[in-house]
């Protein structure tokens, strides 16, 4: 009965309209609005089931938290893949395109792939008679072409929340908590003691947990959930990965988790009989008794193991407009994502180390939120006290309403944010646009030296791409 079902179903696919990404692109931009809740996980099982189950096909770890999910991520790849392992990489959200989600060993998915994959979801869908949003299509897209690519193992970004995301129809090897903060201004301490159970969903019986959250309290709960949960939880990161200056103190510590995120997997998950472990950066060899042979020491001198520290001297740190510095453009150019109180207050740390490394002869930031994520009296006290250390000056700006955005709800009032940070005495003015306030950004410092920096939401990035005319990276 099951695989006459499964052929009928076969059938109806292959007949089924086929979109063109143009259409694709809208059907998607439609489908934030479907919120998630139980209904969410039902019908991903119901799809996931009629596909064929690629979520049981895969091995995942899932990568959750507030800040630092993407930078996780791709860490975690990258060492996987030094490890001889065929990664996939879902990230969220995207800059330009959608292709930007899906990445094997850190190639993003051809147009022609991402049409074929999302087709297929959309016709199951539509035969199935249910009614999916956008996270939804795009987690289950992605299950599906890390299944048929036949990757090792997945790496999941679980964009927010935790229960009820699409990708927890997967048992995880690893869930990975990068920490939870007040993601917006409404946030107190009740609301985040929320966040942090509803983040815990991802995990279940026999699944590895680590965290790089620096609040005691925050890990005594998880700890608590995650035992709860008959997980298995493994001692949270202190230490910063060795990388190289200013990335150390900027990401080290999400260097350092998805250190720790791939040793677990590489220990735990792995087979017996995996052929990384001898030349393995993550998997220590057994300790061996007595003095090593002279054969042995002639061995290590002629082929030295490879280091983490060697692996991280060579690792990219950047992720394009999460954190990316373009020192090619006149002047440099700074993007960063930022979107909430604990992501900015990094990043001017990343600005004052860019300066200690090069003094600047210019600095302005521009800046575009949306309402409730970072526009409170904590923010207009942290700018204050940057631009008394650091010379420079505030350029805030709207976003631009016509995009299709996940979560960042309305822009805030550049006018009414930009007259409060003046009356702290900080250099500040509003602009109507982003192309007005970039214009002024550059004029403002020196073309060689100066540095214009530009942040407070994906979207503002996004304008910042489709400014200078780029269309996909």
């Amino acid at each position: 009965m099951m695989d006459t079902l499964k052929q009928s179903l076969s059938k109806e696919l292959l007949s089924a309209k086929q979109r063109t990404y143009a259409d694709i692109v809208e059907f998607l931009d439609k489908r934030w609005h479907v919120k998630q809740n139980s209904q969410t996980i039902e019908r991903m099982k119901v799809l996931d089931k009629a596909l064929q189950s690629p979520s049981k096909k895969i091995n995942t770890i899932l990568v959750a938290g507030t800040n630092g999910k993407s930078l996780t991520i791709n860490f975690t790849t990258q060492l996987l893949r030094a490890e001889g392992l065929k990664v996939g990489s879902f990230y969220s959200p995207h800059t330009l395109t959608y292709n930007e989600r899906f990445a094997v060993n850190s190639e993003t998915i051809t147009n022609k792939a991402f049409v074929e994959v999302i087709n297929e979801i959309i016709a199951a869908a539509e035969e199935l008679a249910i009614e999916p949003g956008a996270q939804e299509l795009l987690a289950m897209a992605a299950l599906k072409y890390f299944a048929d690519q036949g990757v090792d193992v997945a790496v999941l970004e679980v964009n927010e929340g935790g229960t009820f995301n699409p990708v927890n129809i997967c048992n995880a090897h690893v869930a990975t908590i990068t920490r939870v903060t007040p993601c917006d201004t409404d946030t107190d301490e009740v609301k985040l003691q929320a966040g942090i159970e509803d983040v815990m969903g991802i995990v279940k019986q026999g699944t590895h947990v680590v965290s790089g959250d620096q609040n005691k309290g925050h890990l005594q709960r998880m700890h608590q959930l995650a035992d709860k949960a008959k997980g298995l939880w493994a001692m949270p990161i202190r230490k910063l990965a060795t990388l190289t200056y200013p990335f150390e103190q900027l990401h080290g510590r999400c260097a350092a988790l998805a250190e720790r995120t791939a040793q677990i997997y590489a220990e735990h998950a792995l087979g017996k009989d995996a052929t990384v472990v001898s030349d393995s950066l993550l998997i220590k060899p057994k300790g061996q008794r007595g003095r090593p042979t002279l054969d042995e020491k002639r061995r290590s001198e002629l082929y030295p193991r490879k280091t983490l520290e060697q692996f991280w001297k060579e690792t990219t740190n950047q992720l394009p407009s999460r954190f990316q510095l373009l020192d090619k453009e006149k002047p440099s150019i700074l993007l960063d994502n930022a979107s909430n109180i604990d992501a900015f207050k990094n990043l001017l740390l990343g600005i004052r180390l860019l300066h200690y490394q090069r003094p600047l002869k210019g600095l302005t930031i521009v800046i575009g939120a949306a309402k409730k994520s970072l526009y409170s009296e904590e923010f207009l006290k942290m700018i204050r006290y940057f631009f008394k250390k650091t010379s420079g000056q505030l350029i805030v700006c709207p976003l631009d309403e016509t995009l299709p955005r996940v979560g960042e709800g309305t822009s805030w009032d550049a006018e009414q944010v930009a007259n409060d940070a003046k009356s702290m005495k900080v250099k500040a003015r509003a602009c109507a646009s982003f192309e007005e306030a970039f214009d002024a950004a550059k004029k403002s410092v020196d073309e060689r030296n100066g540095l214009v920096v530009i942040t407070g939401s994906q979207s503002i990035i996004h304008q910042y791409w489709k400014h200078k005319g780029i269309k996909k990276f």
